[in-house]
């Protein structure tokens, strides 16, 4: 029989994780236990909460009601950490099947259609990755490696995730190859370049995110944002809530065993990304992308993909340089990003910043630059992040050099829309509505930093928030990223000092309607996706993980 103090013990975690699970469920969510039995040794899903879970979740389709479902998934510390990452895809992957299967229609259902040589190369490319990390996990080296114990424990997770969904018997069928094209999002952009895609994806001078990090007047309080630019097809989301007791090499707590972030349907990871940990960090990043075609010669299977060292440095980092220095080794090339890494448990309100507050590093292939910028916050009082490298190396080897000589200041570090509007308008930020109202921020025809050489002479990218689905389709544009396509804005996400404690944020769903309208799919000539609302016209609500509630801004 379990002791008296062990069974509270477990009571207590699921308490805090749903309220009273015993005696009180959401009558609009959904709970499952993933639990070991004991005469197969095999994992099987309750649709209840049970006491023996190894892992156990709870997800809520809340869509139509505010632009986001909602996934909670927890472990039990006293199974092998192997057994609670399988437990937890398990969840996860048999919770959100529907979602999962819609995500894939929308997205990636005909990948490979007219594609077939592409795609067996990237088939056997991801095949050559996964022998390789597997291999690396088995070195005498590496065996007692948090790092590669890590990298197991995802990849075990993945397997889960893919079993949970099978078991729900969701068409269409997938398999392996179909769930690791759900995790790369960024990375096969770059992918398709090196192995030779002939329909691309990415589209010339097309950004993915603006980001901010904003220190208030007398240091009152610092606050952090992400806004997500995405394909209007990918807006089924789900907010994701791991609490996961898995444990480094040494067989301590992960720093990183609570996170807090914006993903998909079917991903293991936020692609967004925006991240509030339970280390005290918060992770966020915009995309630079690689536009010089020498650098790709670095890109090879013997690394790890942009996703996995993700994961594995908001896991196992304590600070801020730590992250960048575990996210730095085995670099892929792909989904070239700036990061953003701010460590909360060194900010006090009222005091300067300190040393190590607060690290940026970018990512081409073969390079990586990091540096410490918590001098530069303190003294700027914002960092402002929008596709544009901001280290000069960086910039001039990417190749973004090269298209500021072709096309002029929307390529340029300082003198870019974005950059310029966030430079005007970052000091009228004092407080989280504020916040939004710069993050939001779109008025493309009446901003003079909406214009450019263009017919008519702007463009609804030049803006925080954008929204090219409003840029006449028979529009002139110099460039594929200023024209009329079905991309824009998809969301904003912002925390405090006070709110990062709880992991916690405010967000909002949904294409900008601040200064314009609504986006609308049916007066659109898109094809409204599976699981989508019509319109997107959401308010901001406080994402309370404290309360499990959703409260309205």
């Amino acid at each position: 029989m379990e002791s008296y103090s062990s069974v509270v013990a477990l009571f207590l975690l699921l308490h805090c994780v749903f309220g009273n699970p015993f005696f009180s469920h959401d009558s609009e969510g959904r709970y499952v236990s993933v639990v070991l039995d004991q005469d197969s040794q095999t994992l099987v899903v309750k649709n209840d909460v049970t006491e023996d879970f190894v892992a156990v979740g709870f997800f809520k389709n809340s869509m139509n009601e505010s632009g986001w479902s909602k996934l909670h998934v927890t472990t039990n510390g006293i199974y092998d950490d192997m057994l609670q990452a399988e437990a937890a895809g398990i969840a996860e992957g048999y919770l959100t099947a529907d979602h999962i299967s819609m995500t894939y229609q929308n997205t990636l259902n005909d990948y490979c259609v007219n594609e077939k040589d592409f795609c067996e190369k990237l088939e056997q490319f991801l095949d050559d990755n996964a022998k390789w990390s597997s291999e690396q996990i088995l070195l005498k080296t590496n065996l007692m490696s948090s790092y590669w114990q890590q990298v197991a424990l995802i990849n075990k997770q993945l397997e889960g995730l893919l079993k949970g969904y099978l078991q729900t018997n969701t068409q269409p069928v997938l398999n392996l190859f179909n769930f690791r094209l759900l995790q790369l999002g960024g990375d096969l952009e770059d992918i398709e370049q090196v192995l030779g895609k002939k329909n691309l994806r990415k589209v010339y001078g097309s950004g993915s995110c603006s980001a901010f990090v904003k220190l208030f007047s007398n240091n009152a309080d610092l606050v952090i944002s992400q806004v997500t630019w995405s394909d209007y097809s990918t807006m089924l989301r789900i907010f994701k809530y791991y609490n996961f007791t898995l444990h480094d090499a040494q067989g301590n707590l992960i720093p990183g065993n609570k996170q807090s972030f914006s993903s998909y349907p079917g991903s293991l990871f936020s692609g967004d990304d925006f991240y509030i940990l339970s280390s005290g960090l918060v992770t966020q990043e915009t995309t630079i992308g690689n536009s010089n075609p020498d650098l790709w010669k670095y890109v090879k299977p013997t690394s790890l993909m942009e996703w996995v060292r993700n994961i594995v440095a908001n896991r196992l980092a304590s600070t801020a340089s730590e992250w960048c220095y575990l996210f730095e080794r085995y670099n892929s090339g792909t989904y070239n990003n700036q990061w953003m890494v701010l460590d909360y448990k060194l900010f006090e309100a009222g005091k300067p910043i300190k040393p190590d507050t607060f690290w940026v590093l970018e990512q081409l292939p073969g390079i990586v630059q990091m540096a410490d910028m918590s001098v530069y916050l303190q003294d700027n009082g914002y960092w402002a992040s929008y596709n544009i490298p901001y280290f000069p190396y960086i910039y001039n080897i990417s190749g973004v050099s090269e298209s500021l000589k072709m096309y002029g200041d929307w390529f340029d570090y300082n003198l870019n829309p974005r950059a310029q509007i966030f430079k005007r308008d970052h000091t009228k930020v004092s407080d989280m509505q504020s916040l939004f109202k710069l993050m939001r921020y779109n008025d493309f025809k009446n901003d003079p930093f909406g214009k450019c050489n263009c017919t008519p002479p702007y463009s609804a990218e030049n803006a925080i928030s954008s929204r090219n689905d409003l840029n006449p389709a028979n529009g002139s544009y110099p460039f594929g990223a200023l024209s009329h396509r079905k991309h824009g804005a998809t969301d904003c996400k912002a925390t405090n000092s006070q709110l990062a404690k709880t992991l916690s944020q405010f967000i909002v769903s949904g294409p900008t309607f601040d200064q314009q309208p609504p986006f609308q799919w049916s007066k659109t000539e898109w094809s409204r996706p599976l699981g989508h609302p019509d319109v997107f016209h959401f308010d901001p609500i406080l994402l309370d993980w404290s309360k499990e509630d959703w409260i309205h801004l």
